[in-house]
């Protein structure tokens, strides 16, 4: 088990791992931590937007909307390679999801079919949104793709943690296709190179 890392370690960790990384605002008191705990955590989810524009994604994220009050997670990441950081602490982006999968990732196994959702994640996950429409055919442009590998790999990185705790919120949350575009075998594939290299 594994207490979050401060607000600041969390933004020292992504810039050393070289990411670009932007602060909104007073991100590190942004959060939803009076619906519930914030830890132990476990891993990294990954999310696509179904937005399109940066400045909006941001926004939206950050702020989220009436009936689901941001912060939407803790980085958005922009499809020019820059991870805006909106909020820190329990942020709303992972929901309700499958506690077989939860201790899979807890020991960093073969993750088994989400089936069921009975396992709070906002509570176990840092999680990152990712600037996409989500249809498939949306590019992913490479600076994105390798900010989120760096991102997930500088998480992992500080918690001792391999690829295996990286996961997309359609492995955690029966009828979530999120993110769409990359399989999350390939990703955690590029995040275990980062981590050994």
């Amino acid at each position: 088990m594994a207490p979050p890392m401060s607000a600041s370690t969390f933004l020292d960790v992504l810039r050393a791992e070289g990411v670009t990384v932007v602060e909104v605002g007073d991100w590190r008191h942004h959060h939803r931590n009076h619906k519930g705990p914030w830890g132990p955590v476990h891993g990294v989810m990954i999310h696509h937007t179904v937005t399109r524009g940066s400045a909006a994604t941001v926004r939206l994220c950050r702020d989220g909307y009436r009936a689901q009050p941001g912060p939407l997670c803790h980085g958005v990441v922009t499809k020019d390679g820059t991870v805006h950081l909106v909020g820190y602490g329990r942020a709303d982006h992972a929901g309700l999801g499958d506690d077989d999968v939860l201790r899979a990732v807890i020991a960093e196994r073969t993750l088994p079919p989400d089936n069921a959702a009975d396992t709070d994640g906002n509570r176990h996950f840092y999680g990152f949104e990712c600037e996409n429409l989500g249809t498939g055919a949306d590019p992913w442009p490479d600076a994105q793709l390798e900010a989120i590998t760096r991102a997930a790999a500088a998480v992992c990185r500080r918690h001792g943690w391999t690829e295996r705790s990286v996961i997309g919120h359609l492995e955690w949350q029966p009828g979530k296709v999120d993110p769409r575009g990359f399989t999350m075998d390939w990703l955690r594939t590029r995040v275990g190179g980062r981590l050994k290299g």
